[in-house]
């Protein structure tokens, strides 16, 4: 774990760096984005994964992990080239599931919920190509998020003697993953200030360990995809 921590403290360390003590005429600003996050699909998860290993007995719409996303990031302009910055991200979403081929004795299905959410600590850098100021500024980045996530399945399960039980506390996981994330985009200019509006593309990636005496379907949850944002600048 302490090794997995190191690159991310020093990338998140050197953003520190350069952002801690902004210089006076450095442009500064807020940066708020909301959009949808689409992870993984069946085809791009490790056999190890979770909802690819629960999918071979029960019934649920992997699509139904796809959803909202938001968060802030505090921006610092090094130069005309470059932005740095640190932020932070929310994401929740839940599949309901039913098992495949069995029911209650009297025919209702055997009902759970597979729920995951996240919150990615992030430290970014920017690279402007045509600088800040123009009527359009486009930007490629990364940096790396610290993800702070949780996974459960709580309702209904069958032991293995086929006998029902109801469980919402003991299939939860949280824990910490450091992951890379990538990023581009446009912002729109509005007034001097360094404000705007804009759209940008992210793609995070990761994956989480499951604790083997949890008895999970797998040993992994992926925390990857991508996410399409709408930006709101304001700057001071």
């Amino acid at each position: 774990m302490m090794r997995r921590l190191l690159v991310p403290v020093f990338a998140v360390g050197v953003v520190l760096g350069f952002i801690g003590t902004p210089d006076a005429a450095a442009q500064q600003s807020i940066n708020f984005y909301v959009g949808g996050f689409f992870p993984h699909g069946y085809d791009s998860r490790d056999i190890d994964d979770v909802l690819v290993q629960n999918s071979n007995f029960l019934l649920f719409n992997i699509d139904d992990f796809r959803g909202f996303t938001g968060g802030a990031e505090y921006l610092v302009n090094l130069g005309n080239l470059f932005d740095a910055g640190l932020g932070v991200g929310y994401y929740s979403q839940t599949s309901p599931a039913i098992y495949a081929g069995s029911t209650h004795p009297g025919g209702a299905e055997i009902e759970q919920d597979l729920k995951l959410k996240m919150v990615p600590f992030t430290a970014t850098i920017r690279f402007l190509p045509l600088g800040h100021r123009g009527p359009i500024v486009p930007y490629v980045g990364g940096g790396v998020a610290v993800i702070r996530w949780e996974y459960s399945e709580k309702g209904e399960f069958l032991d293995q003697n086929d006998i029902i039980f109801f469980d919402n506390t003991s299939y939860v996981v949280k824990d910490t993953t450091v992951a890379p994330l990538f990023l581009g985009g446009v912002r729109v200019p509005v007034g001097s200030k360094g404000s705007g509006f804009g759209g940008e593309i992210r793609y995070q990636g990761g994956e989480g360990d499951l604790p083997a005496a949890l008895n999970f379907a797998g040993p992994k949850i992926e925390l990857g995809g991508f996410s399409a944002l709408f930006t709101i600048n304001i700057g001071f």
